[in-house]
Formats: structure tokens, sequence, C-alpha cells
């Protein structure tokens, strides 16, 4: 069988993408131990593993503990995270978010990688 990487346009291709980035910082991520003390080498952490993938061009991650407590595990209401991708001409944006008690993934825009 030979490999072929579809007949998608980068447009499609930027939305696939950023749906299998948020989707792995959601379930690679949530759990992850976590105090107020680790967070920022964690975001830091989540960020350079989502950026080590194809089409990554930035991450941004932000945990807002709910927990005063000294150790804590990452809950997805915690998490706020945007993501951009790029495949040749386009440039997309998603977000994941805790929303309407629900950890909501979403495209914010896709555009020409020169408009964004």
């Amino acid at each position: 069988m030979e490999f072929s990487k579809g007949e998608l346009n980068n447009r499609e291709k930027v939305a696939f993408e950023l749906g299998i980035k948020l989707g792995a910082i959601f379930h690679q991520f949530i759990g992850t131990p976590v105090s107020e003390k680790t967070k920022d080498s964690l975001e830091n952490s989540i960020e350079e593993s989502i950026k080590n993938q194809p089409y990554v061009e930035d991450v941004e991650i932000k945990i807002d503990l709910e927990e005063e407590e000294e150790y804590t595990s990452l809950s997805p209401q915690e998490i706020d995270s945007r993501v951009i991708i790029e495949v040749e001409d386009k440039r997309g944006i998603g977000r994941l978010k805790y929303t309407d008690n629900y950890p909501l993934m979403w495209i914010d825009r896709i555009k020409e990688k020169n408009n964004s």
C-alpha cells in the first residue's frame, strides 16, 4: 500500500492540524500533577511539546489554578490555550478553553498567511 497525503486544500489542512494540536493538549496534559510552584514550567513544557509538531507557528498556554493546594492535577477548567498553524499560504488560530461548563475547542479564524 502506498501512503498518500490526501487531496485537502491548505485551508482544510489548517483546520485539521488545529484539531490535532488542540486535542493533543487536552488529552496529553489534563491530569498532569501541577502546583503554583510548577505551573510556569508546565505551561512552557506544553508549549514546547506542541511546537515540536509539524505546521505549528506558535502556542500559548495559560494555567489558572483554581485550588490553593500545594499539589493538584491539571483540570480542564484551569487551561486556556491558543495555537497558530501555518500551511503554505494559510494561517489559522485555534483555541481550547473551558467555556459553558465544557472544555471547548474551536477555530478563531483561518486567513491568507500575509493577512493574519
